[in-house]
């Protein structure tokens, strides 16, 4: 996307001369929609994001809650859609990578990953290729620097079908006395360059992520995704350690979108410094690269470091111990921020002008309609067969065993749960992170206000259903071409329903990501605004979602008699109004999930009551319930959960939300399900069978 005729004269104003070509290629980098959040930064003002815990907030490489007064966490979500699309495999690893060195930026090692999947209809052949491809992705480079993913969701929609998203979360740890940030803080100190040497892969990213992908993206644009190499990320990850533990570190940025330019330029401008780089000074793999490429290349496993003049050459031992190429690229100054190449200067400008100065766009939106009703009629039988079997609920298996998400020793809950727990060892008492990711597509595109509401919710009762009370969340905000109407009005109503429902849970949201222009000859994605939340819990013995066959079942919120956004309307083409969900429930899911006498929780999600039942069953329990009618079961309402206990009065007491009784657990491993006049029964394998289409399909 060329630098815009009117971005050109602003520049020129500034500049008080004509740019030079690198600097009109880094204008148009750093002032793209993917860099400058143009369309989106207006709208960001929604979202609440102080707490006593939140010790630093949006606008570095990720954020940072306290646990502890000396430990924190940091968190961050970055999306790769666009290069997930032309090469799903590279672009969805260099995903994890970029979010992993967000995390070491920050002083932080990393603990866990989340992915939040979406692609097109399942039954297409390039869905399942696009979903191959990224999950190998992710999985060959999460595992592979042994980081594990213990976290997300995969979904599909027709609105995915030419443009895949692919959101990846990542969870670190510190000390207080470790904690870095991307200022930088003194001139005359030198900026040093760590990690894989620069290449001419990755050239235009943060452009090419910021305009539509077009019919022939996969080959014309492949030069713009990057190409990544765990091994080396694995060594920064050590590197980076060491250069903490010798407190040879001032600040640092990692190289992402923009290069070298963009890291380089936002860590002087937030110091409210400038810099003198020396290109030529940049070690290269490839012959004969010019200024523009030298400062925009997006190659991977890269680090900028601030460091003091006589701290240098130990950091260049550290490089050289983990053979990481290593480069001392110019200085910190109070002047403009200027780069060398061949004797000439090739960039002089204001720092904060490059960092900040772009315009934001004043964009006309249209409300969306609001959704009528209409109920397909169908029998139990097939609309229960329908929900279990769909690719929306079925079981994930087939993605998270891939990954290896026990690496780290800090995994307490695999895979397949509502949340991931991870234990801190670190905390004198057990204490134990919860971690939830994802949004669901279908409740976004019938209301996205009210869905992206119920998103946070979900995620908040997720870590509920665990016992954990949240301490911040991130957000992914993807959206199509807001240029359109009635795709940024859309946009724009999800980012106010996130906002909503976060601060009504007094969760802060601390960080996140923009991606828009998602939209290819296929027509716009919805509105997709996933959401990562992490929480803390005492104790390390939360309740798992499996009925133990030794209590009744109740269910904690009561029943909804809405279906907007469900999975069954979905699969039989009906619609109805979004539920009206409010953060209620949140608090009384926490509770139960605490109480004496419970014995499994599992919060009630996509599917409703049909499909979180039937993953409660086990070969060695199972449920025999009973539910008012079709709507009651296939609700999605979030801020709900199945409880298993041996108290019922005694929870009800316990929990100020509706309870009200489903059945009982069994000690038969099958599914005695009664709706009105009809029943449906299901023994394990035939759950089992129904729920793991995506192994059936892939494997």
């Amino acid at each position: 996307m060329p630098l815009a005729d009117s971005d050109r004269r602003l520049v020129e104003a500034e500049l008080g001369r004509d740019p030079t070509p690198a600097e009109v290629a880094l204008f148009e980098n750093l002032w793209s929609e993917h860099c400058a959040y143009r369309s989106s930064r207006p709208l960001l003002s929604a979202f609440d994001s102080e707490s006593e815990d939140v010790v630093v907030g949006p606008g570095d490489d990720a954020a940072v809650v306290s646990v502890t007064d000396d430990l924190f966490l940091t968190f961050g979500v970055e999306s790769h859609n666009h290069p997930s699309y032309v090469d799903p495999y590279d672009g969805a690893a260099t995903g994890v990578g970029g979010i992993v060195r967000d995390t070491l930026s920050m002083g932080a090692y990393p603990i866990a990953l989340a992915d939040s999947l979406y692609f097109g209809g399942f039954d297409r052949e390039h869905s399942r290729y696009l979903l191959e491809g990224v999950v190998e992705g992710i999985s060959d480079y999460g595992n592979a620097i042994g980081v594990p993913t213990v976290a997300g969701s995969t979904q599909f929609h027709d609105g995915y079908e030419g443009n895949p998203l692919v959101n990846v979360a990542c969870v670190g740890l510190l000390h207080a006395d470790r904690l870095v940030t991307a200022a930088a803080k003194e001139p005359g100190n030198k900026l040093v360059l760590v990690g894989n040497a620069t290449g001419r892969d990755g050239l235009g990213g943060a452009s090419f992520a910021s305009e539509d992908l077009a019919e022939d993206a996969e080959t014309e644009d492949r030069p713009a995704v990057q190409v990544g190499d765990p091994y080396t990320e694995k060594l920064l990850i050590e590197a980076n350690e060491t250069l903490l533990d010798r407190d040879l570190v001032v600040a640092a940025r990692d190289l992402g979108a923009a290069g070298l330019g963009g890291a380089s330029s936002e860590m002087v401008a937030q110091g409210d410094l400038g810099a003198r780089i020396d290109l030529e000074a940049v070690h290269q793999r490839e012959l004969n690269m010019n200024a523009l490429e030298i400062l925009l290349a997006e190659s991977q496993e890269r680090m900028c470091y601030e460091v003091r003049p006589e701290d240098v050459e130990a950091v260049q031992a550290v490089a050289e111990r983990y053979d990481l190429g290593c480069s001392v690229i110019g200085d910190v100054t109070e002047g403009n921020y200027v780069c060398e190449f061949d004797g000439e200067v090739v960039v002089d400008a204001p720092a904060e002008f490059l960092a900040d100065g772009a315009p934001m766009n004043d964009l006309a939106r249209e409300d969306p309609p609001e959704p009528e009703t209409d109920l397909p009629d169908v029998p139990l039988d097939e609309a229960f067969d329908a929900v279990l079997s769909s690719p929306n609920t079925a079981s994930k298996r087939w993605v998270y065993r891939q990954y290896d998400h026990e690496v780290g020793n800090r995994t307490l809950r695999r895979p397949g749960e509502d949340g991931a727990l991870l234990a801190l060892h670190e905390v004198e008492e057990d204490t134990a992170v919860a971690l939830s990711a994802g949004a669901n597509p279908n409740w976004t595109d019938t209301d996205p206000y009210r869905g992206a509401y119920a998103t946070a919710v979900e995620n908040a009762t997720n870590l509920a259903a665990a016992g954990a009370r949240p301490l911040a969340a991130v957000d992914c905000l993807n959206g199509g071409n807001p240029e359109k109407p009635d795709v940024y009005g859309g946009f724009a109503a999800a980012v106010d329903g996130l906002a909503d429902g976060c601060r009504d849970l007094s969760v802060p949201v601390v960080g996140g990501n923009v991606s828009l222009y998602n939209d290819s000859v296929a027509g716009p994605v919805p509105p997709t605004p996933t959401l990562a939340m992490v929480g803390v819990r005492e104790g390390y013995d939360a309740p798992g979602s499996a009925v133990t066959g030794d209590g009744e079942l109740v269910l904690v919120g009561g029943h909804d008699d809405s279906l907007g956004g469900s999975e069954y309307l979905a699969r039989f083409d009906g619609s109805d109004a979004f539920p009206d969900v409010d953060d209620a429930g949140v608090a009384a899911v926490r509770a139960a999930a605490t109480h004496d006498a419970t014995l499994a929780v599992h919060d009630v999600s996509d599917g409703g009551l049909a499909v979180t039942l039937a993953e409660m069953v086990t070969g060695d329990a199972g449920v025999d319930a009973e539910v008012p009618d079709l709507t009651a079961l296939f609700s999605e309402a979030p801020g709900r959960a199945v409880v298993e206990t041996t108290d019922v009065d005694g929870l009800a007491d316990a929990v100020d939300a509706p309870v009200v009784s489903l059945g009982t657990a069994t000690d038969r491993g099958a599914l005695s399900l009664t709706v009105g006049d009809a029943v449906v029964e299901y023994d394990t394998e035939e759950i089992v069978a129904a729920r793991d289409v995506l192994a059936r399909e892939l494997d």
